[in-house]
C-alpha cells in the first residue's frame, strides 16, 4: 500500500479577511473533492492570505498516488485566486 501526501502552501492575495480566505478556500476543498478521490486538510492560521493545504491518496500503485496528486496541484494552480509559494510530496 502506498500512501502519499503532499503540502502546499498557498497565497491568496485578494483576501482581505479570514472569511474572505476560507471562502477561497472551501471552493477549492469542493472542487477538488468532486473530482479525485483524496482526503484534504487545511493548517489553521491566523494569516488572512496564507494557508497550507494537504492532500493525502492511498493507492496499491504509486503511478496513481502520484498522478492524482500531481493533478490536484494542477487544478489549485490554474485557479485564478490562488497563487502555488511551494509543495513537497512524500511517498511511504
Amino acid at each position: 500500500m502506498i500512501i502519499g501526501i503532499m503540502r502546499i502552501s498557498l497565497y491568496i492575495p485578494d483576501a482581505g479577511s479570514l472569511k474572505a480566505k476560507r471562502f477561497v478556500i472551501k471552493s477549492v476543498k469542493d472542487k477538488i473533492k468532486n473530482k479525485f478521490n483524496v482526503s484534504l486538510a487545511e493548517e489553521a492560521n491566523d494569516l488572512w492570505q496564507r494557508v497550507e493545504l494537504y492532500a493525502a491518496c492511498i493507492s496499491t500503485d504509486t503511478q496513481h498516488v502520484n498522478s492524482t496528486l500531481e493533478n490536484v496541484k494542477n487544478m489549485i494552480e490554474k485557479d485564478p485566486q490562488i497563487e502555488i509559494l511551494g509543495y513537497s510530496l512524500e511517498l511511504s
